[in-house]
């Protein structure tokens, strides 16, 4: 494999390059009008465009993409995340022009894109699961006896859904009825596929989830776990890597259990298979994620391997070069995603130019971003900035890092949720490790965030008038 191109964007795409860099491959960028100036096309070897700004002119023409990695003479596709990463048709299309998807095959795609089919997948494998149905359902009648069975709360889920969509949690029986209707019709704008099922409700869950490579001789392995509990509209803003609440026996027990979800279905290259947690330590599976995750450098950090190079050397045919008793964790990492979001404003997107961006550096810190200072932040993609991740020999030591790396963040133009970071961070709950999916719901608010800006911001003219006053005595002293 001697040239590769990336079908994404931004930091996803810089990230792929730079380890494709390092192996020698040679890497070719797409890019949409408005991105025509971004680091990731600079960065590469040759860039090329592929439409207008939205999406589905640009980053999700699969076909034309195609075709123009075969006019480059490319040997493989990398998809990155989002976009046309988890799209079997796409996957199968690369396959078919005689190109590497570099990426699962694509069976695996579309059993783990329905999450009523990777439940009927792993059912004999006797993997837990959240109490339920495993098919979908649109009668209200049927939905309600099935709702009386397990208990409320329920929750209901698109099957073919992710990030919060098509998702309604009912606490009782007269509000089932309009709850479906809402998440049908969610899952059917968001997804093109109005089917839901209801399992229950998990009331204080942990969202644990178990990183695995495949090769394609048979070997698989995970690489321990990511924590995901910090959310806000169901979609990760903290991540982990050791989660604080695993005990060596349970984490065995999760590594295991996704290596047997992987092998469910044949699964070949990097993926995540996700799990809730409940009080009593209980762990469901949730559903499997056949691609690289947004918080991959965490499990990166504390084991000492780059996941990108893995992608590739599975895609060559390589096998795993290493035993699972060979793997160990070696101290802790937090990412915190850095998103163009207001958390003053119930993270409503924020959208202008970044009049002022620079970066943290220093040991220990890590920032995987896409974006330079006098760049705009466009309204057509994901709104996250970048990826600050910090790593320590402990958890405390990430977190301090972490408060360190937020505050020499210097970053103007748009609204971010790093003051929500400093927030998560500084929270006795979060440091405490006794917190769960609610984190947001439970002790986080503007008026909280306002309040403790607003303590700083008194801190930091008191220290500043201390050092005036100072300062003025000293002069003073013949």
């Amino acid at each position: 494999m001697k040239k590769i191109l990336i079908a994404n964007r931004g930091e996803i795409a810089l990230r792929v390059m730079k380890t494709a860099r390092k192996m020698g491959i040679k890497t070719v960028a797409i890019f949409s009008e408005p991105d025509r100036n971004a680091p990731h096309v600079q960065f590469a070897d040759e860039a090329i465009c592929v439409g207008e700004a939205a999406s589905n002119k640009s980053y999700l023409r699969g076909d034309h993409i195609i075709q123009l990695a075969k006019e480059l003479h490319v040997d493989g596709i990398h998809p990155g995340y989002g976009f046309l990463s988890e799209n079997a048709a796409f996957a199968e299309a690369v396959e078919q022009n005689g190109l590497t998807f570099i990426g699962p095959r694509p069976h695996a795609i579309r059993i783990m894109g329905s999450k009523l089919a990777a439940k009927d997948a792993v059912k004999s494998y006797d993997i837990p699961m959240v109490p339920g149905i495993d098919e979908a359902i649109t009668d209200v009648t049927e939905a309600k006896s099935i709702a009386a069975e397990i208990g409320f709360p329920i929750l209901i889920k698109a099957s073919a859904g992710g990030g919060g969509k098509g998702m309604r949690i009912v606490e009782k029986e007269s509000e089932l009825e309009e709850q479906m209707k809402r998440a049908i019709s969610e899952a059917e704008s968001a997804f093109g596929d109005g089917s839901v099922f209801i399992e229950k409700y998990v009331g204080s869950p942990r969202h644990i989830e178990i990183q695995v490579l495949a090769d394609s001789h048979g070997n698989v392995l995970h690489l321990f776990e990511r924590d995901c509990s910090i959310q806000r509209r169901h979609q990760k803003v903290v991540e982990e890597a050791p989660s604080v609440v695993l005990t060596d026996v349970l984490r065995k027990q999760m590594g295991e259990a996704a290596v047997l979800v992987a092998k469910a279905c044949d699964y070949v290259g990097a993926g995540t298979v996700e799990f809730l947690l409940d009080e009593q330590l209980n762990f469901y599976f949730l559903e499997m994620n056949t691609r690289l995750q947004v918080e991959h450098p965490v499990t990166e950090l504390i084991t000492g391997l780059d996941l990108v190079e893995q992608q590739i050397k599975i895609a060559r045919g390589e096998p795993l070069g290493f035993k699972q008793e060979q793997l160990q964790i070696l101290g802790h990492a937090m990412e915190l995603r850095v998103y163009a979001e207001d958390p003053l404003a119930d993270f409503m997107p924020s959208v202008g130019t970044l009049t002022r961006y620079r970066p943290p550096m220093g040991p220990g810190i890590r920032v995987d971003d896409g974006f330079e200072e006098g760049m705009e932040v466009p309204i057509y993609y994901d709104p996250m900035l970048s990826k600050l991740i910090t790593y320590g020999q402990t958890r405390e030591e990430a977190i301090q890092l972490m408060i360190e790396a937020i505050a020499a963040y210097e970053l103007e133009g748009v609204s971010t949720t790093l003051s929500f970071g400093k927030f998560v961070m500084e929270h006795e709950a979060f440091r405490s490790g006794d917190f769960d999916t609610h984190f947001v719901k439970k002790y986080y608010s503007a008026d909280k965030l306002l309040e403790q800006n607003k303590m700083e911001a008194k801190l930091a003219a008191i220290v500043a008038l201390k050092a005036y006053l100072k300062d003025k005595e000293v002069l003073r002293i013949p």
